[in-house]
Order: C-alpha cells, then sequence, then structure tokens
C-alpha cells in the first residue's frame, strides 16, 4: 500500500526558541517524517477496528486499555510515561473535558498541567471507564509494559501501510502538535499542552492566566472536533483597551503572540455582547476584505491592521484567486482577489507581503 507521509523538521516543541520558528515548523521541509490529520485519523481507525475485533472478552478488554492510551496520547499529545502514570478514574474530569498530568520528574516537564480534550472524546473515555467489566480490568489502572504499548503501536502503524517508527507514541505526539499548529493554535498553548517550557513568551502572554490558556485551547480543540472550516483568518485573544465614542467604539484585542488587532463596531453591539477589558474574544475578517502589499517596508496607508507575513500558497482560479500568506507566528491568512487582479499583482510563492484589513471589516464572537 503506498502512503503519502508527510514530513517536518524534529519539532520537539521545547526546542522552539523564537516565535519565528512556529511559521518554520509548519513549513514542512523535508527532513523527517511525521503523520498528517487523515494519516493519524487512518491509525485511530485501526486501533478502533483492532480494538472490537477478538472474540475473546480478556483480549477485548486488553486491547481497549491500549486503544485508550492511543487515544490519550493523540490527543492530548502526551508521552507514553506522563500517560502510563495516569490515574483515569481520578486524573480525567470528565465535567471540564480534561486530562490532567501531576509534576513528574520526565525531562523537560514543567510542573503539574491540564490538557484539555473534546466532549466526543472526554465521553467515550468516560463510557467505557463505567463499563463493570472494563472497569475490573484496570486493577493495576494503566501499569502497561511501555515496551508492549510501543509494539501494538508499531503492528498498527504496519496495518496501515506506514512504517512502523511512523506509529511510535512520540510521533503521534510530533504529530499531534504540527496538527494543532496548522490549525492556528497559538504556539504558547501547543507548548503549555505538551508540557513544555515556554522561556520567550511575549510579554502579551503574560497577561495571560493558565484558565485564560485553557480557554483558548478549548476553543481550538471543540472547534477541531466538529469539523469547522479554516482558522484562517481568525485572531484569538483579549481585548485589551475599549474607546467608546458617540455611535461607535474601537476595540483593541491583543494576541498571545503579541499582535493587536483593531475593531470598530457600535456602542448597541459592545454592550450587547458584554465586552469589558480582559474579556477573550474571537476577532474573524472574510477573505475578500484583506488586501496584501507586496515587499518588506511597511506601506503608508490608512488601514489599522497590518501583518508582515510570506506567500506560502496560491490557489489560482478562472474567477478568483486566493492567496494564503503565513505571518510572522504561524497563523495563515487568506486574501481573495479576482484573477485578473492577480495578473496584475504579479505575486509568487515566497514573496514578502503585508496583510492588510481595516478596522470596519474586523467581526468580533464571544465564545
Amino acid at each position: 500500500m503506498k502512503t503519502n507521509i508527510r514530513r517536518s523538521q524534529n519539532i520537539e516543541p521545547s526546542s522552539i526558541k523564537e516565535r519565528l520558528n512556529h511559521a518554520r515548523i509548519v513549513s514542512m521541509p523535508d527532513d523527517v517524517q511525521y503523520l498528517d490529520t487523515v494519516q493519524l485519523n487512518q491509525l485511530e481507525q485501526s486501533f478502533r477496528n483492532w480494538a472490537k475485533s477478538s472474540l475473546r472478552k480478556d483480549v477485548t478488554l486488553s486491547r481497549k486499555r491500549i486503544l485508550i492510551i492511543f487515544l490519550l496520547i493523540r490527543y492530548t499529545g502526551a508521552r507514553l510515561n506522563e500517560v502510563l502514570a495516569i490515574n483515569p478514574f481520578q486524573d480525567i474530569n470528565y465535567e471540564r473535558q480534561v486530562v490532567i498530568f501531576k509534576k513528574n520528574d520526565f525531562e523537560h516537564s514543567i510542573e503539574s498541567r491540564e490538557v484539555q480534550i473534546s466532549g466526543s472524546i472526554s465521553s467515550e473515555i468516560k463510557a467505557e471507564l463505567n463499563d463493570p467489566s472494563f472497569k475490573a480490568s484496570l486493577s493495576n489502572l494503566f501499569g502497561v509494559d511501555p515496551g508492549h504499548v510501543r509494539r501494538k503501536f508499531y503492528e498498527r502503524a504496519t496495518d496501515c501501510g506506514f512504517p512502523k517508527e511512523l506509529g511510535s507514541p512520540d510521533m503521534i505526539r510530533k504529530s499531534r502538535a504540527i496538527e494543532l499548529m496548522q490549525s492556528n493554535m497559538p504556539l504558547p498553548v501547543v507548548q503549555k499542552m505538551l508540557g513544555h517550557k515556554t522561556p520567550n513568551l511575549t510579554a502579551s502572554y503574560v497577561t495571560f492566566c493558565d484558565n485564560d490558556i485553557q480557554q483558548v485551547a478549548k476553543y481550538f480543540i471543540e472547534k477541531e472536533s466538529k469539523l469547522k472550516t479554516s482558522a484562517r483568518n481568525t485572531f484569538f485573544g483579549k481585548i485589551r483597551t475599549i474607546l467608546k465614542g458617540d455611535i461607535q467604539s474601537k476595540i483593541e484585542l491583543i494576541t498571545i503572540s503579541g499582535d493587536i488587532v483593531t475593531a470598530i463596531i457600535t456602542n448597541d453591539s459592545t454592550v450587547r455582547l458584554g465586552l469589558k477589558t480582559g474579556s477573550l474574544i474571537t476577532a474573524e475578517v472574510k477573505a475578500p476584505w484583506v488586501f496584501l502589499h507586496k515587499g518588506n517596508k511597511e506601506p503608508i496607508c490608512t488601514t489599522e491592521n497590518r501583518f508582515n507575513g510570506t506567500i506560502v500558497r496560491i490557489n489560482q482560479g478562472k474567477i478568483t484567486t486566493e492567496y494564503i500568506v503565513r505571518i510572522s507566528d504561524g497563523t495563515e491568512l487568506c486574501s481573495v482577489v479576482s484573477t485578473e487582479s492577480c495578473h496584475k499583482l504579479n505575486m509568487m510563492e515566497n514573496d514578502h507581503v503585508w496583510v492588510l484589513f481595516n478596522c470596519f471589516s474586523v467581526i468580533l464572537h464571544m465564545d
């Protein structure tokens, strides 16, 4: 079976020293392999089929345990040893949908952390643990030989037609990190989820408490689980200032990466949304409202929102063409223009551009 295995740098988040590394991570150079979302889902389905394929009850229960271990690594990005150390009856909060990894002596680990999982995965694990037979089989919790777990992971990768090394717990953890960053989850949130220190946080990150970070993670995890459209042109941040005028209000939000997004909305909308300084909020901009300016020099213009980036993809159609631009923190923004204008712009992949949109183009959402 021929497979298209994706490649990337060695992206263990603890080695990331600058925000710009986020952009390099998701550019996927051809030196190290990883599994993309489709392949991760294929691997997950292989585990599910395998878990229910045995006619022996004891074997089925044993396989279910391996399946849950896989699901926890696949959706939390935790290390195998971290997952094997948890008590699934005490360290998973099903109401809040978080897995609690306690302080340990593993290399590069930070102190105890809570990792968000989706409602569907949380409910599935809870249902399995409430099964009396399965519960009885976990007398030693997840106390499984790590070598045995790795062998089973290798078998499932081979079943999918992947080289067995791509099914290792470490590779799944790495692939999850890339998957989260490709969904535009802010890099500091990914680092925190995976249990790494973030030595070069931006000043804005300091203003985000652990609960704020958890809400950011939950937003992206739930959006991912509901299979929503791409997060392009979406910014998640905290309201920094609100300047109220006679009819409209100027809202400034700061993202975890330190970028400022400015919006102007009516005073009625400000009241209706319940906006206040410090509130977490989502800002969206439609692609046709996003303009591009070629070059490294910041343009002199009236648009309040300006982001420097690099064109990473151009999708040209008969009527319209879309440009995908990656800004410094790895966020991808999309601009749509007529194909006729595309020829006039003469922009190519890897060109440095400025992404521009005015404050009236920004739509605010309270999630």
